[in-house]
């Protein structure tokens, strides 16, 4: 069975996009031919591809496709750059990759950087909360990810690039105020906490460790910008799990001070992506492996 390149590309838009009225702006075509080409691919496959959801989502068959539609067009598009017949109004490929959102307030953009410099393409950044990184890795929607996941995802190579440092950090005077008699069950429990989203487990993880079973349902200050977590800390609005390289200069300074000794807690991070023959695929790992020297080495 042959499947149209067409219906391909439409699909991953679809996915990429998330609905089928912005995947035909993408494509400078209908809404409605966009549902005929994923009609047509779903009545050739006998499979529902796509999930008319808001927003719309691959099926498990339809990521399989996805994944094929993306890996395709970044080949398609190199080789016909390599033999010098690519139309001159022919886009620059962009390769969608999903990155944590501290990894791409630190250290990623230099890699962006790197990459930018040695490959004519150019990235499709998805930012996400590290530990559903992978998710999006294996529906398709990307074919590389940063991630905490340390087994490889079926179908991709995995590198290991060290760790993402955090220290649990408040302002000063929100220590004095909140632990001047420690950090414990009772104080933490009791002190107000930010937290990035609900996917974001790094502040529970930490008080865990010294809250043992005691109940854990402090104020919580729910802030989406890992920029805006810093300014809250130093604010005084709770104290929180901040990337090191964010806040050492605040550390060194004395304007942000840690909640105790041993308040450091590095998370592994690894760089996966999909097992795709590519001049440009290979040139951004490299240029992420070099980026990311900037990370916690492993001894």
């Amino acid at each position: 069975m042959r499947v149209d390149h067409g219906h391909l590309r439409a699909l991953a838009a679809v996915v990429r996009e998330g609905s089928f009225e912005r995947a035909a702006a993408a494509l400078s075509v209908t809404p409605s031919a966009v549902s005929q080409r994923i009609k047509a691919l779903e009545d050739r496959t006998g499979r529902l591809l796509v999930q008319r959801t808001v927003p719309a989502r691959a099926t498990p068959d339809g990521q399989v496709l996805v994944q094929l539609a993306e890996q395709t067009a970044l080949l398609e598009h190199e080789a016909l750059h390599r033999l010098g017949v690519a139309d001159e109004d022919m886009a620059p490929a962009s390769i969608p990759v999903a990155v944590n959102h501290d990894s791409l307030e630190t250290w990623f953009v230099d890699a962006a950087v790197r990459f930018s410099q040695a490959s004519r393409a150019t990235l499709d950044l998805q930012s996400e909360d590290q530990d559903h990184t992978a998710a999006l890795l294996r529906n398709g929607a990307v074919l590389g990810a940063v991630t905490t996941l340390a087994e490889p995802v079926q179908g991709c190579r995995i590198h290991a690039l060290g760790s993402m440092r955090y220290v649990a950090t408040c302002s000063p005077a929100f220590h004095a105020a909140h632990f001047a008699q420690g950090v414990n069950a009772r104080t933490l429990a009791q002190a107000p906490v930010i937290v990035f989203n609900r996917k974001d487990g790094l502040q529970a993880r930490f008080a865990r460790r010294i809250m043992g079973k005691a109940a854990w349902q402090p104020p919580i200050w729910w802030v989406p910008s890992t920029r805006a977590f810093v300014h809250a800390t130093l604010g005084g609005l709770g104290w929180t799990m901040n990337p090191l390289p964010l806040v050492q200069e605040d550390l060194d300074a004395g304007r942000m001070v840690p909640l105790r000794q041993r308040a450091a807690e590095d998370v592994p991070l690894y760089w996966q992506h999909w097992r795709v023959n590519s001049q440009a695929m290979e040139a951004l790992t490299d240029s992420v492996l070099a980026a990311a020297r900037a990370l916690v080495r492993r001894r």
